[in-house]
């Protein structure tokens, strides 16, 4: 009780919906701190079964500034909740919603295609233009052109996309994509799935007067096999236009397998990969330690185990001096792990097991 009303505000700020509404109830001096907008800056909203909003938290709604909503789609009162939220935090329309994140639990309905959800977000948004993050990767239907399209244009002053979700196919072309772009001139942080790009694309974002792309995060997944491959001289161009571009590749399981080499071209500078392929792997990880040497930090890694495996893995801990993090879901050597812990002094996590374990494996944290 001795702490200073601001520095509980900024405390407060980190609780979900149902814990500030219970902070309210505590005593005098919280009620009035929890009505602080600091208090509301970060909001955390759970529209699931058996919860609601309360009507008396509605007028504190638009003090909100990244709300992160998070809902189960199985029943459609649930859908309605969380737009109704989202529509109180951007009813003042005073330019207070800067970020927005939506996550999706629980069992999606069969034959559920979203339809509701993205036209109520495009609707919504028509006030929500002082948007700078927009994060959709938590949503598991396919998003539609026109719904990204139409989000561009709402949200002109976006500086973060994420629309790499997690979806069967890619639903956004790369028309849409430099739609995108022309529409969000301060974009600089960017996820899509890779079938998104294509070399007009890349030009686009090496305008000079883009602002430098920070990061790129991509989605590998069966559609790759639809489109044209990029190649490694337009990487290379895009990696001497922004130099301090990053970039994070998550390759799917559906990803067919002869896909999976002209993903890795050696220019791309990855400093995550996740290889969720659960095949052999052998020669991609051979590509890893070769190619991403000097930019890698963190290698997630779904495979079957075997000597050849461990050997490779043990060449790449000598290459990758880099790595924070590695995790390989198989089991691996006692060497592997030495290997790693010695040749990575930046390591701090990882989840390398010697023998199989009950799931979810845990990681092992060193700093």
């Amino acid at each position: 009780m001795d702490l200073p009303e601001e520095i509980l505000a900024h405390i407060f700020s980190f609780l979900p919906l149902q814990d500030k509404c219970n902070a309210f109830t505590v005593c005098k001096a919280w009620f009035n701190i929890m009505t602080h907008p600091s208090s509301w800056k970060d909001t955390e909203v759970r529209c699931e079964s058996g919860t609601s909003v309360p009507d008396r938290f509605s007028a504190l709604l638009p003090l909100v500034r990244n709300l992160k909503l998070r809902m189960c789609l199985t029943d459609p009162a649930n859908r309605k909740t969380a737009l109704w939220v989202l529509r109180k935090a951007v009813a003042r329309g005073d330019g207070r919603l800067e970020g927005l994140s939506i996550c999706c639990v629980g069992n999606t309905p069969l034959f559920y295609a979203g339809q509701d959800l993205q036209q109520g977000l495009v609707d919504i948004l028509t006030n929500g233009s002082s948007l700078t993050v927009l994060d959709l990767k938590g949503v598991p239907f396919t998003l539609s052109d026109s719904f990204v399209r139409s989000v561009a244009m709402l949200c002109p002053a976006l500086q973060s996309l994420y629309i790499n979700n997690h979806s069967l196919v890619c639903g956004v072309n790369a028309e849409t994509l430099r739609q995108v772009l022309k529409c969000c001139q301060s974009l600089s942080v960017l996820g899509v799935f890779q079938a998104s790009l294509s070399q007009d694309v890349f030009k686009d974002l090496m305008l000079p007067e883009r602002p430098a792309l920070k990061k790129l995060e991509l989605r590998c997944e069966r559609s790759l096999k639809y489109t044209v491959p990029l190649c490694d001289q337009i990487w290379l161009e895009l990696k001497l236009r922004q130099p301090r571009l990053w970039v994070e590749l998550e390759l799917d399981h559906t990803l067919p397998e002869l896909h999976v080499p002209g993903v890795l071209q050696p220019s791309i500078p990855v400093r995550c990969l996740r290889l969720l392929t659960w095949t052999l792997l052998l020669d991609e990880v051979r590509i890893v330690g070769q190619s991403y040497a000097n930019t890698l930090e963190v290698l997630e890694v779904q495979t079957v185990p075997s000597p050849e495996l461990n050997s490779e893995l043990i060449a790449l801990a000598k290459q990758c001096v880099k790595l924070q993090e590695v995790h390989c879901y198989c089991v691996v050597s006692q060497e592997v792990i030495t290997a790693f812990i010695t040749n990575c002094p930046n390591l701090c996590r990882f989840t390398l097991k010697t023998h199989k374990e009950p799931h979810p494996w845990t990681s092992t944290k060193l700093k």
